[in-house]
């Protein structure tokens, strides 16, 4: 259970506040266009309202994602409480999502329409998709292992994409900004022929910029095609692919605490250094996706899905970084290679029937499946060492003979999952039941290709999920729920046999208010997550063991609805208390890192409907971060930091071009130099600089 000085209200108190702030607005907000979804899928894989579904789950609309001009997911997560999106500051080279303080899936619990994105979070070969081909954006706060196998207890994120429509339509994008950021996109979609049988959608975007790091460079292209057909009234195929290429992938390193965050020697280090060698940085990543998804209605309570990708990934990095000072007074810092080559596979697939039925007083809807993963990554990684570079006068430009370069470790990561699924959920009266069970078979390989060495684990799993939701007439829904997660690791003992997967469970108490013919939404949530079988060791050379345990609780506020018929907002707080409750390296009992204690978001959006104004819009967003650990021991902290995001644009509809409309965003409005976390005291990660864009959008 939470201490009592952590929460101000308990959940009862939060639902009649909500509600009395919920009929206030219900008048203005029934008026005005929706600023939120009434049904959510990634939480039950089942399109189920915001009001019964016993888990936290927000939703990032295509139209907030345009407004706030994001170009990746992270920034799409800005506003999110539960959700911490400055794990590693200003790097846009991976989308690093902590969610409830857990950072061991940050980059391994990203789906895209349903599917896992089936990178390996034990490389650099993660994939990313661009938000400019997503509709929406699911956050899935809590365990969901009961539905899609292997996933951290923190929760998931699931990316919907754009899909084909039967009305013609389609928009044109061109983006400019500071640090040479440019980029040009498109997305297209209407019928093929005159049946209304096949629908397509064809959405691409190229993009480059140069970074706070000079010199490293971000560029990006990607194309998705789609096709829909309907090929009877009860039977739908859609066809997709998503091709990206990347052949600059941006910065990814960081500096000491002592010079980045207080003086080192009476100097502090520039938000702009570049620890790294501009003859030797690279990071190139080419991702392909093919895959399909069959939906077939066998009558009006029973229909059949099945949903398959294939996914390939080659990646190329080479990195000099810093990691340390020389010595106790040194300005240079030492300095490292680290390099890979690496080829992914996966495959995944779920097959799906979903039945409506009732049985007396209660309603039913059953979910059946069984899905499969598979994934193979080939990996080389050299490493080295390079001259020290002083981080306050940097001197580039090495000369060959003083680098050292080390044969790679050449490696074979494979991981297969086959899980069985069952969920139902029931209707009765204004109560409603969420029951879910899930059976896993887990198989995992590392082996050395150089010397055919090999680690396995062979591993069954069982995960569960219990909830329960009242709806009482005036819109006010609380809820509780039960529900467990397990994640497999990579990390090996003294035998070298890998570890025993992590295993989570979670109690999560809240309460849901959207009061009847309103589109505003308003949730509080308390949980309680344990996370077991955590990796640790006593001393940095000693092997891991799985002693370890997570301990994570703590509080959710969020908020979406309209004050006035012109004025929106979306507002969030989280208090999150993670802690190392058991471990063997001398933390026990520590705040654990990348998790801010206390987060706070609001962003509020006006937009006059008549006047002089009539046309344009305005957004202004403020985020606060707070008692943020700078490293395991909990010697240091990161400084509290604030940040503010703002954005205007104008339709020019309103002069008689139709579909036109301008935008300016600007992120870090104040140009705050702070630090936004720490992996240790020897490597904290300067956050993004502000950044300036001005859009052009042409719609028809």
């Amino acid at each position: 259970m939470l201490p009592t000085r952590s929460l101000t209200l308990a959940p009862v108190t939060l639902a009649v506040l909500l509600a009395s702030f919920g009929a206030q607005a219900q008048t203005a907000s029934s008026k005005l266009a929706t600023v939120t979804v009434t049904a959510q899928q990634a939480a039950t894989k089942v399109a189920t309202p915001f009001l019964e579904t016993p888990q936290s789950v927000s939703t990032i609309t295509d139209e907030q994602m345009q407004r706030r001009g994001v170009d990746t997911v992270q920034r799409a997560a800005d506003y999110t409480p539960g959700v911490y999106t400055n794990q590693v500051g200003a790097s846009n080279r991976f989308d690093y999502l902590v969610l409830r303080g857990f950072s061991d899936g940050s980059l391994s619990n990203t789906f895209l329409d349903g599917l896992k994105l089936m990178g390996d979070a034990n490389s650099h070969s993660t994939m990313r998709i661009d938000p400019w081909f997503l509709d929406s954006i699911e956050v899935v706060r809590g365990p969901a292992s009961v539905l899609y196998g292997r996933a951290s207890p923190g929760g998931v994120v699931a990316l919907n994409s754009k899909r084909p429509e039967f009305e013609p339509g389609g928009e044109l994008r061109f983006r400019v900004g500071n640090n040479n950021q440019r980029s040009a996109a498109f997305d297209v979609t209407g019928p093929l022929g005159d049946t209304q049988r096949v629908a397509f959608r064809l959405t691409g975007i190229a993009h480059a910029a140069d970074t706070q790091f000079d010199p490293a460079e971000e560029e990006r292209y990607a194309i998705a095609p789609r096709l829909t057909w309907d090929m009877t009234d009860a039977t739908s195929l859609t066809l997709e692919a998503y091709l990206q290429d990347e052949p600059e992938g941006g910065y990814h390193s960081g500096v000491p605490f002592e010079g980045a965050v207080v003086p080192r020697n009476g100097r502090r280090i520039s938000n702009n250094f570049f620890d790294g060698e501009p003859a030797y940085d690279a990071y190139e990543r080419t991702q392909r996706m093919f895959g399909y998804s069959l939906e077939h209605r066998f009558n009006e309570q029973v229909t059949g899905r099945q949903l398959l990708r294939y996914l390939n990934s080659d990646v190329l990095l080479n990195q000099p970084y810093g990691f340390g000072w020389t010595s106790p007074t040194s300005d240079e810092l030492t300095r490292y290679y680290s390099g890979a080559e690496e080829s992914l596979e996966a495959w995944t697939v779920d097959n799906q029937l979903e039945a409506h039925l009732d049985s007396g007083a209660m309603a039913h809807t059953l979910l059946f499946g069984v899905d499969y993963q598979r994934r193979e990554n080939d990996v080389a990684w050299p490493s080295g060492a390079f001259p020290s570079l002083n981080a306050f006068d940097p001197i580039y430009g090495v000369d060959p003979s003083e680098v050292t370069f080390y044969a790679p470790v050449r490696e074979r990561h494979q991981i297969e999952q086959t899980g069985i699924y069952l969920q139902d959920q029931i209707a009765l009266d204004s109560w409603r039941f969420t029951l879910g069970g899930r059976y896993d078979w887990v198989s995992i390989d590392n082996t050395n290709r150089d010397t055919n060495d090999n680690s396995s684990l062979s591993d069954t799993q069982l995960s569960g999920r219990a909830g329960v939701v009242y709806l009482f007439d005036n819109g006010v829904a609380p809820y509780v729920s039960y529900s467990t997660a397990f994640t497999p690791t990579s990390f090996v003992d003294e035998r070298g046999d890998l570890l025993a997967p992590m295993e989570g469970e979670q109690w999560e108490a809240g309460v849901k208010v959207q009061p009847e013919g309103s589109q505003s939404q308003f949730s509080a949530a308390v949980f309680h997550i344990r996370q077991e079988n955590v990796a640790t060791k006593e001393q940095p050379t000693d092997p891991y063991r799985a002693v370890g345990e997570i301990e994570s609780r703590g509080l959710e506020l969020e908020a979406q609805t309209r004050l006035t018929d012109t004025l929106s907002l979306q507002a969030g707080y989280s208090f999150t208390d993670i802690t190392y409750a058991k471990s063997d390296d001398g933390n026990e009992g520590n705040n654990a890192i990348y998790a801010p204690r206390h987060q706070l978001q609001a962003w509020g959006h006006y937009a006059p409907t008549d006047g002089l104004l009539s046309g344009m819009d305005a957004g202004l967003g403020v985020r606060h971060y707070a008692d943020i650990a700078a490293d395991r021991a909990n010697t240091e902290k990161v400084p509290d930091y604030t940040l503010v995001d703002a954005t205007v644009g104008y339709d020019w509809g309103q002069q008689g071009f139709e579909g036109v409309e301008t935008r300016l965003n600007v992120n870090n409005v104040l140009d705050k130099e702070y630090v936004a976390t720490c992996n240790s005291l020897d490597y904290c990660y300067f956050g993004a600089e502000r950044s300036v864009t001005a859009s052009v959008h042409y719609r028809f």
